[in-house]
C-alpha cells in the first residue's frame, strides 16, 4: 500500500480527502527555489541543529534522516520557523502587484513543495522514532504543520489570485503540466468552500482540523497498543519450532509472551491447532484500540458527513469519488455488487471445503463440532486448504526465502526491467540502525534518479503494516532547471532474524515486499514537472494501487522466482515441483479473500453514505457488512474498525480502489508482459508509459496508452477463477 501523508494514508500514498492545495500530508516535495522565499537561512538550521558532520546526507537530500537526536523544543522550534515561512510565503504571493506565472502559479508550486519536503523531518518521526517522547513530539508538530496547511487551503484571497491568473495564463504558454495544475489548484479552492460564504467557511477550516487531530489521535492509538498474552507450549500446538524459538519468555511462568505484531498474529491464527489460542487473538486484534477509537472513528464521520453538507454533497462518499475514476458511489456500489456475485459460487465451494476441514479434525479430537464457521477459523482453514488440496506447507517455503536473498533478487528484477541501477549506500543519516539506504540511477545514462530506504521489522510504536511514505517527490525545480530526486520510505513489518537464522519470509510476505517495492519505483521513476502530479501520490486515488498490483505476479512465476528464493542453508533455489505447487495454489481461497476486501468496501462506502444526522454504529454496520457478504458472525463485543487505519488516514471513501485497481492491472500484466516477465523492452515501455508521466495525465489515458485499446474486465475475473464468457 502507498501510504502517503502524515494523516493521511501514507502507507497508502493516497491523497487527503480535503483536496489541499497545499498537500502537506502528501509529503512530498520539491525544494522551493528562485521566485518562492529563500530557504537557505531554514536549511542551514536544520543542518546546525542536526549537529552532524558525518555521516552525510546524499546528494540532493534535503533533510537529515537520523532526527532521533532531536528534543521536544528544538523539534516544535523548527515547525514554528517552517510555518512562519510559510505564511510569509504566501503573504507575499498575494501582496504580489502583477498577475502571472512567475508572481503566482510559480512561487505557489515552489513553496509547497519545499513546505512538503522540510516538513518531513519534523512529522515523519510519529511513524517511526524509536522514543515516544519523539513521536508524542512529532506529533504535536504534525497538528501544527496540518493546520497551517488548512490555514493556506482556506484563503480566499490566494484563490482569488489563481483564479484571476487562470483568465490570463495564456500569455504564459503554460505547460500542459503546468496547466493541469492550475486547474486543480482552483478546483480544489472551490472543493474546500473559497466560493461560499465566511461563517460556512470558518466552520469548514475547524471541521479540517478536527479531522487532522482526530486522525492523528487514532493513529497514536493503533501503533502504542500493548496488548500480549502468555501461552504455554501445549496451546501453541501446531506452530514450528523455529516459531516458538522467537519468542520471549515470561520469567515467572516460562510461558510464551505473544503480541499483536504481526510476525506473532499471522503464524498463530494461521497454524495453531487449538481453537481457544486463535479466538484469543483474533479477539484481541479485532478489539484493538476500541476503547478508545470506536469513539474517534464515529466522530470523524460525524465531522465528515457535516463537511460534505456544507460543500453541497450529500455525503463524504460523492464528495470523495466525484474526482476520482469511478466518480460516484452509485458506481463504486454497482462494482462491488458485482463483484460478490460472482464470487458467491466460490465462496460456496470453500466454505464447504473448510467445514470438511473442520468437521474431520473436531471429530478426530474428540471435540465437539457445531456445523459453523467461527471468525478465528478463517485464516487457519484457508492454509488448511493449501495444504490439503494444493499440497503447499508455507513452512516448508520459508526456507527458500531469506529476505536478504529476496531483496538481491527483487532489485535484480526491477533493474532488468525498468532499466535502473540500485547500489546500497553507508555511512548515510537513517533514523534506525536496521534501515537501509539505495541510490537509484538511470542504467542508460547514470542520471540520478532518487533514494529509497527499507525499515523491514517491527519495533514498539513503529507504524504497524506496510507502506510507502514519499519523503521527497521527484520534480524539476525551477531555479536551475534541474530534477530534484525522489525519496522515498518503505515501511514493512516482517519477521525479524533469531539467532543465527536469517529473517525467513512466507511467499505471501515476499508478494508484500514485491508490491510496496512497487510503490517506491512509481515515486523513483515519475518524471513529471511538478511535484503535484509526482508519483503514486500524484494519480487518482483508485488507481494509485494500480502499478504496484501489476508487479505482484512477478512472484507467482518460475523465472522471478529462482532469482528471489536461496535455501538460507542449502543454498538451493526453488524446486520445479516446489514452484508449480506454489503456482497451482495461487487462486486458493479466492472467494474468501476477494469477498472479505468486498467487506470492507462496502462498510466503507456504507458509513460513508449513512443517512444524514445518523450517528453510525460502526461495530454494527461492520457485523452487518459480514453477514450480508460472508454470512459469518463477526465476534461479538469486538469493533475492527476501531484500528482499520485506512479509515482514519487516507482510504476514506476509497478502500475499494484495491479492487477497482486490480480490474487494471490484471489487464496491463496479461495484455503487455505475459509470460514474458523479464522483457526489458517491455518494461521499459511501463516505465515509460505508466510510471513517469504518473498524474500529469488521466489514469484512463495512460491505460489506454500503454494497453493500445480502452481496458477491459476479462482478465481480472479470470485471475479470480471466475467463469468468462468468450468475446467477439
Amino acid at each position: 500500500m502507498v501510504t502517503v501523508p502524515l494523516l493521511l494514508g501514507r502507507i497508502f500514498l493516497t491523497a487527503r480527502s480535503s483536496s489541499p492545495l497545499l498537500a502537506a500530508s502528501f509529503r512530498t516535495t520539491r525544494i522551493a527555489q528562485s521566485t518562492a522565499p529563500s530557504t537557505s537561512r531554514l536549511l542551514a538550521s536544520l543542518a546546525s541543529s542536526t549537529k552532524m558532520s558525518e555521516p552525510r546526507s546524499p546528494e540532493g537530500v534535503v533533510i537529515n534522516l537520523d532526527f532521533n537526536h532531536l528534543g521536544k523544543d528544538e523539534l516544535l522550534n523548527i515547525t514554528h520557523k517552517l510555518v512562519d515561512r510559510l505564511k510569509s510565503g504566501v503573504d507575499s504571493i498575494v501582496a504580489s502587484p502583477t498577475v502571472s506565472y512567475s508572481s503566482i502559479l510559480g512561487p505557489l508550486l515552489d513553496l509547497e513543495q519545499s513546505f512538503r519536503t522540510e516538513s518531513e523531518l519534523v512529522t515523519f518521526p510519529f511513524h517511526v522514532a524509536v522514543e515516544q517522547s519523539l513521536r508524542d513530539a512529532s506529533r504535536e508538530a504534525s497538528l501544527l504543520v496540518e493546520a497551517a496547511v488548512v490555514d493556506v487551503n482556506m484563503r480566499v484571497d490566494l484563490f482569488q489570485k489563481l483564479v484571476a491568473y487562470k483568465e490570463q495564463c495564456a500569455k504564459d504558454n503554460l505547460s500542459e503540466e503546468k496547466l493541469r495544475a492550475l486547474d486543480k489548484l482552483i478546483r480544489d479552492g472551490k472543493r474546500n468552500g473559497l466560493n461560499l460564504d465566511q461563517a460556512t467557511r470558518d466552520e469548514i477550516k475547524t471541521i479540517k482540523n478536527e479531522l487532522n487531530e482526530k486522525a492523528l489521535e487514532f493513529a497514536k492509538n493503533c501503533a502504542e497498543d500493548k496488548w500480549e498474552h502468555l501461552f504455554s507450549a501445549e496451546e501453541l500446538t501446531g506452530l514450528p519450532p523455529s516459531f516458538l524459538e522467537g519468542l520471549d519468555k515470561d520469567a515467572t511462568t516460562g510461558k510464551f509472551k505473544l503480541t499483536l505484531k504481526y510476525p506473532h498474529l499471522f503464524p498463530v491464527t494461521k497454524m495453531c491447532s487449538v481453537p481457544e489460542t486463535r479466538r484469543i487473538m483474533e479477539t484481541a486484534n479485532s478489539s484493538k484500540a476500541m476503547e478508545l477509537n470506536t469513539k474517534i472513528l464515529e466522530d470523524i464521520l460525524v465531522l465528515r458527513q457535516r463537511e460534505a453538507e456544507l460543500l453541497g454533497y450529500q455525503n463524504h462518499a460523492a464528495y470523495v469519488q466525484e474526482v476520482l475514476m469511478a466518480d460516484s458511489p452509485v458506481k463504486v456500489d454497482q462494482f462491488l455488487r458485482e463483484l460478490a456475485e460472482k464470487l458467491q459460487p466460490l465462496w460456496a465451494l470453500e466454505r464447504s471445503q473448510w467445514l470438511s476441514l473442520k468437521k474431520a479434525e473436531f471429530e478426530q479430537n474428540g471435540w465437539e463440532f457445531n456445523g459453523k464457521l467461527e471468525p478465528w477459523d478463517s485464516r487457519y482453514y484457508m492454509q488448511k486448504v493449501e495444504e490439503t488440496q494444493y499440497s503447499i506447507n508455507q513452512e516448508e517455503y520459508k526456507p527458500y526465502f531469506p529476505i536478504e536473498q529476496v531483496t538481491s533478487g527483487l532489485l535484480e528484477i526491477y533493474q532488468t526491467l525498468l532499466h535502473v541501477k540500485f547500489t546500497l549506500l553507508q555511512n548515510v543519516p537513517v533514523w534506525h540502525p536496521e534501515v537501509q539506504a539505495y541510490e537509484v540511477r538511470d542504467a542508460r545514462d547514470s542520471s540520478l534518479m532518487g533514494y529509497f530506504y527499507l525499515d523491514m521489522y517491527p519495533r514498539d510504536g513503529k507504524y504497524t503494516h506496510a507502506c510507502c511514505m514519499p519523503l521527497q517527490l521527484s520534480c524539476v525545480g525551477s531555479a536551475d532547471g534541474k530534477r530534484i530526486p525522489a525519496v522515498i520510505a518503505m515501511l514493512c513489518n516482517f519477521p525479524k532474524p533469531c539467532g543465527d537464522r536469517p529473517a525467513l519470509l512466507h511467499h505471501n510476505e515476499v508478494e508484500t515486499y514485491f508490491h510496496e517495492f512497487g510503490h517506491v519505483m512509481h515515486s523513483i521513476c515519475s518524471r513529471t514537472e511538478t511535484g503535484t502530479f509526482s508519483g503514486a501520490s500524484g494519480v487518482e486515488k483508485d488507481f494509485v494501487e494500480c502499478p504496484s498490483q501489476m508487479l505482484e505476479n512477478w512472484v507467482w512465476h518460475r523465472a522471478p522466482l529462482a532469482l528471489l528464493s536461496k535455501h538460507y542453508e542449502t543454498g538451493e533455489t526453488l524446486p520445479l515441483e516446489m514452484v508449480e505447487k506454489l503456482v497451482h495454489s495461487q487462486k486458493a481461497n479466492a472467494g474468501a479473500f476477494n469477498l472479505r476486501q468486498i467487506v470492507l468496501g462496502l462498510f466503507d462506502q456504507k458509513i460513508h453514505t449513512a443517512p444524514a444526522g445518523e450517528r453510525c454504529d460502526t461495530a454494527k454496520y461492520y457485523a452487518d457488512t459480514v453477514k450480508e457478504i460472508l454470512d459469518m458472525e463477526a465476534i461479538p463485543n469486538t469493533n475492527f474498525p476501531a484500528s482499520f487505519g485506512h479509515l482514519a488516514h487516507g482510504y476514506s471513501a476509497r478502500y475499494y480502489s484495491y479492487l477497482w485497481s486490480e480490474v487494471f492491472s490484471m489487464d496491463m500484466f496479461d495484455t503487455v508482459f505475459g509470460d514474458e516477465l523479464m522483457n526489458p523492452t517491455k518494461g521499459l515501455l511501463y516505465r515509460q508509459k505508466i510510471l513517469e508521466p504518473a498524474g500529469s495525465r488521466d489514469a484512463t489515458a495512460l491505460l489506454s496508452d500503454f494497453l493500445g485499446r480502452d481496458p477491459k474486465p476479462e482478465p481480472f475475473l479470470k485471475s479470480k477463477g471466475i467463469e468468462v464468457a468468450a468475446s467477439n
